[in-house]
C-alpha cells in the first residue's frame, strides 16, 4: 500500500512538473531547440494462461477479452502439447475470432530432443511466434538449430530460488549469449524479486535478449514470497515499467496471476487496472 501512495504522489508531482515545463517551453525561443527524442515504445499487455489454469480455453478467451488483454501465451492446460494439427488450428482460429493474438505457449519443458521437436511442431501448428520454455542444458544446441529452422523464438523462464536450472535471469543470459539472439529470456519479475534481484535492473542488463515478460507482484522479496495483486506487494512496478519503455522492449507483458485460481477475475482485474494506471501516468 505504501508503494501505491508513493506512486500517486510521484505521479501528481510529475504531472505538475510536466505542465510547468510545457508552459515554459511554449514561451521559450525555438530556433536552438534540440532534436526531438525517439518516443518510447508502446507496451503491449497480455495474459499468460497459467493464470486461468482452472478455466477452459473458451473461458480463458472470454477473460482476456473482458480485460482487453489482446495477447495470449497459452499453457498446455488449455491446449495439450500432443494435440493434433487440426486441434492446434482450431484453437488458433478461436483466438483470432475473439480478437486475441495467440503469440506464444509455455512454460514448456524441454528435457530431451523429443520434447524439443514436439514443442516446435506445436508452436508452428498454432501459428505461435514464441515458446516460453525450460530447456535442459544439453539440448540448448538443438534448440538453437530449431530456432533457425522454424523461425520461432524461445524465451527461457526463470523460476526463482527453487529452480535448479535457471533461477536468475543473468545466470540464464550467460548460458545462452553465444547462441542465436532469438534464444532469449522470459523474465518472470515475481521469481526475480523472490531471488532478491530488482527486476528493473535485471531487465536492463539482459535487454538485448528479453523476449517475453511475466508481470506480477509478490508479497516479500524472499523465497517465501507469493503472488499478490499488483501494487500491493514489494515490486516497484512504476520503476520497472519505466525501464521497459527506456529499453524499447518489443515483446508482451503477460500477466501471470497465480493467486486465487478458482476466482481469478477480481485480483487479475485489479492488477491489470493498476498497471494500466501506471502506464497512463508515465506516458
Amino acid at each position: 500500500m505504501s508503494n501505491r501512495r508513493q506512486f500517486i504522489k510521484l505521479a501528481g508531482a510529475g504531472a505538475a512538473a510536466s505542465l510547468i515545463s510545457t508552459v515554459g517551453a511554449a514561451a521559450a525561443p525555438q530556433e536552438n531547440a534540440a532534436p526531438a527524442a525517439v518516443p518510447p515504445r508502446r507496451l503491449f499487455l497480455g495474459l499468460a494462461s497459467y493464470s486461468t489454469r482452472k478455466h477452459s480455453l473458451d473461458e480463458t478467451l472470454k477473460i482476456a477479452e473482458r480485460l482487453e488483454l489482446r495477447h495470449l501465451c497459452l499453457k498446455d492446460f488449455h491446449l495439450p502439447l500432443d494435440s493434433s494439427p487440426e486441434k492446434l488450428a482450431q484453437a488458433a482460429e478461436k483466438a483470432r475470432a475473439a480478437g486475441i493474438d495467440l503469440y506464444g505457449c509455455g512454460v514448456v519443458k524441454m528435457s530431451n530432443p523429443a520434447e524439443v521437436n514436439r514443442a516446435f511442431e506445436y508452436a508452428k501448428g498454432a501459428g505461435m511466434r514464441v515458446i516460453v520454455a525450460v530447456p535442459a542444458f544439453d539440448v540448448l544446441p538443438l534448440v538453437n538449430d530449431k530456432i533457425k529452422q522454424y523461425d520461432i523464438s524461445v524465451a527461457i523462464h526463470n523460476h526463482g530460488p527453487e529452480d535448479k536450472l535457471y533461477p536468475r535471469p543473468e545466470a540464464t543470459y550467460k548460458k545462452i549469449k553465444k547462441f542465436d539472439p532469438r534464444l532469449g529470456l522470459c523474465l518472470d519479475i515475481g521469481h526475480t524479486m523472490r531471488s532478491g534481484i530488482d527486476p528493473a535492473r535485471a531487465a536492463e542488463r539482459c535487454a538485448d535478449r528479453l523476449l517475453d515478460v511475466h508481470i506480477k507482484d509478490v508479497s516479500i522479496a524472499a523465497a517465501e514470497g507469493r503472488t499478490i495483486e499488483a501494487g500491493r506487494g514489494v515490486i516497484d512496478l512504476p520503476g520497472f515499467l519505466r525501464v521497459m519503455k527506456k529499453i524499447h522492449y518489443p515483446g508482451v507483458l503477460s500477466f501471470e496471476y497465480e493467486k486465487d485460481p478458482g476466482d481469478i477475475l477480481p485480483g487479475l482485474a485489479e492488477s491489470v487496472g493498476y498497471v494500466r494506471g501506471v502506464l497512463a501516468a508515465i506516458d
